[in-house]
């Protein structure tokens, strides 16, 4: 056997582990969850690989998982004989933490622990399972050797900022984590002995009875001979047997009759699969049967989002499974990346063992599947929104932003999503609406669905682009999430209705009658007033297309709009922001004829048309106009040094 080698851990993981051994964490328990699941894991993965690998298919006949607890060492293994790790592995998954999110993790764990509070259970989301293993144990062995190569390796540390390596033996491939337990508190009601068989057994039902492998455990039995009648005999001693036994039943929750199944275990399967300690919001079971296609699902969605929901690096998808063989986890084909927070199983009766990733997309049966798995997704978010409004609105706030990227991912799919997702609008300051109920509430003469988008509810609230439609009464969608900028671009109706933006220049309001009356009143203002118009927009050339009147405001004397198609201020600040070069859009400034400025503007113009003042008067329009909508004004210094003149001039 060669000397030892001692690693140093990568800073961030030398952090968690202390985290973790000064843990707070509220279910300690956890941790055989997390090393069972690893183990799991570690089972689907020889299977997967002995699929195409000939030598390795003699090794699959049984695949199990291990307890040994052993009260005199006080140690727990837990063994596999799955896939195994060499050298380089160990070296790779248990000496270094390189997964986004972790760092979060950490700080969340930390604070928790400063405030001495319960963290909240969220290890497996993280990925850092195999360090809770030292909330329990204050110092941890493994040993692994691969399938297919015939040297095994230990991995020993105390948690403490180095480990070690080491050659080793081992009768088979897999992998043995040794767990050395931390004297049990006394004095704490909760704490536990993970070496009794009862605590063990209770654990792995909670957690873990759903693995497909067979959890197994040397068991003490006490037994005493027994007469016909079930009295023990006369003179007959008790005997205590030790046999093995599984803990877990292993069965395939997904194919048995839902009313067959308790809530509570379908709960724990949620758990077991996405390692999201919350309850799930709903699940979904269903069998579907066709020419092309037999399959069986069930489909969870959760109440909480978890940390990686915007990483574009995430673990996400369905797993797949062929005849009850697991072929896959995390198969992005089965479910769309607007609905990436969708955790399940697929079990399919038709798919090849051999099926691959690469030969996922292009697989019509598994088109099929993903259309019926989001189908069923879509129909039971909108029955839910019918039968618990409230709780709907709740999971919107969490999802709502990745649900509406369906609207220009999935356009074939459009009418569905819309169907699914709430809005916000001017009838009401809080509430949640579907597009269906605006439908319902559109005046008589309303042709379209009206929106505005921009950064704030507050801002959007306060924009000179509302005014007509609060004074008409019409309600106005408010859009205030980045990803409302893109879908906008690509959704322009709804079940035969239109949808337009509140800042778009051809917008018209009012009857057909009251938009004539309206247009004939600003064609004559506008001839009227062409040569003050004229310079206004010669003054403000360079930053705006054009200019123009308009009926669009009450109150407000000025208001920028976009052309259709034309970037928003919002989008093209997202853009910016994102490091992309963006070129400066010009859009059209609306002037409000009945405002008094412009009433004075124009006597001062039939006055005096060389006035410095009607310059300077121009500027400070265009800049309220910006500052209406939350932007930001080309040049802060000249605008305040022409406000305090103005001040001066009024007092």
């Amino acid at each position: 056997m060669s000397n030892q080698t001692t690693y140093e851990f990568k800073t961030e993981a030398k952090q968690l582990l202390n985290l973790m051994i000064n843990s707070v964490y509220s279910q300690k328990e956890i941790f055989l969850r997390e090393l069972i699941s690893n183990a799991s894991d570690a089972l689907d993965k020889l299977r997967f690989a002995s699929l195409t690998d000939e030598n390795l298919r003699k090794l699959t006949d049984d695949l199990y998982i291990r307890l040994t607890p052993d009260k005199e060492n006080h140690t727990l293994t837990i063994y596999d004989n799955g896939i195994g790790m060499n050298h380089d592995d160990i070296i790779n998954y248990i000496g270094t933490i390189a997964k986004s999110g972790t760092g979060e993790f950490a700080e969340m764990l930390k604070k928790a622990n400063e405030a001495k509070e319960k963290a909240p259970e969220l290890i497996g989301q993280f990925g850092v399972g195999f360090y809770s293993s030292y909330m329990v144990a204050d110092k941890v062995e493994l040993i692994s050797r691969k399938a297919g190569e015939e040297q095994a390796w230990k991995w020993t540390s105390t948690g403490e900022g180095s480990y070690t390596l080491e050659e080793a033996t081992r009768s088979t491939q897999g992998t043995s984590v040794i767990l050395h337990l931390k004297e049990t508190d006394k004095e704490d009601e909760e704490a536990q002995d993970f070496t009794e068989e009862w605590v063990l057994k209770s654990i792995v039902k909670k957690y873990s009875d759903f693995v497909a492998y067979p959890i197994k455990m040397q068991v003490s039995h006490t037994h005493i001979e027994r007469d016909e009648n079930g009295k023990p005999k006369e003179g007959a001693k008790e005997e205590t047997v030790v046999e093995d036994e599984t803990l877990n039943s292993m069965k395939a929750i997904w194919l048995r009759p839902e009313k067959e199944v308790k809530d509570e275990e379908y709960k724990d399967f949620y758990r077991h699969l996405s390692h999201d300690w919350n309850d799930p919001l709903k699940w979904i079971s269903f069998k579907a049967e066709g020419v092309s296609s037999e399959f069986t699902s069930l489909i969870f969605i959760p109440s909480k989002p978890g940390f990686d929901l915007f990483m574009p690096d995430s673990k996400r998808g369905i797993n797949l499974y062929v005849k009850r063989v697991f072929i896959m986890n995390d198969c992005e084909d089965l479910i769309p990346d607007y609905l990436r927070f969708v955790k399940g199983v697929v079990d399919s009766e038709d798919l090849s063992l051999n099926i691959s990733r690469e030969i996922l997309q292009h697989d019509r049966q598994i088109q099929t599947i993903r259309k019926t798995v989001v189908k069923k997704t879509l129909d039971a978010l909108k029955k839910l929104y019918k039968e618990d409004r409230d709780k709907y609105i709740e999971f919107w706030k969490q999802f709502g932003q990745v649900i509406k990227e369906g609207l220009f991912k999935e356009p074939e799919n459009k009418d569905k999503i819309f169907d699914c997702c709430l809005f916000q609008s001017t009838i009401s300051p809080t509430d949640y609406y579907s597009i269906s109920e605006y439908i319902e509430r559109m005046k008589p003469e309303q042709d379209a669905i009206y929106f505005l988008t921009g950064e704030s509810r507050e801002v959007l609230e306060n924009s000179p682009h509302l005014e007509a439609f609060k004074e008409k009464g019409y309600e106005v969608l408010l859009l205030t999430d980045p990803v409302d900028e893109v879908w906008v671009q690509y959704c322009t109706e709804y079940k035969d209705k239109k949808l337009k933006s509140a800042a778009n220049t051809s917008l018209e309001l009012g009857s057909e009658e009251e938009r004539k009356k309206t247009t004939e009143t600003l064609k004559k203002k506008e001839e009227e007033w062409k040569s003050l118009l004229d310079l206004i927009q010669n003054k403000l050339d360079k930053y705006i297309k054009t200019v123009k009147l308009s009926s669009r405001m009450s109150t407000s004397a000025a208001c920028l709009v976009c052309e259709q198609g034309q970037l928003t201020p919002h989008l093209e600040a997202l853009l910016k922001a994102s490091g992309k070069e963006v070129q400066a859009t010009k859009r059209t400034l609306e002037l409000n004829p009945t405002h008094p400025l412009m009433s004075k503007m124009f006597e001062l113009f039939t006055t005096d048309k060389n006035s410095p003042k009607l310059a300077d008067y121009a500027e400070l329009l265009y800049a309220q106009a910006l500052l209406a909508e939350g932007g930001q004004i080309p040049d802060p210094a000249s605008f305040n040094k022409k406000v305090a003149e103005l001040m001066v001039g009024a007092l």
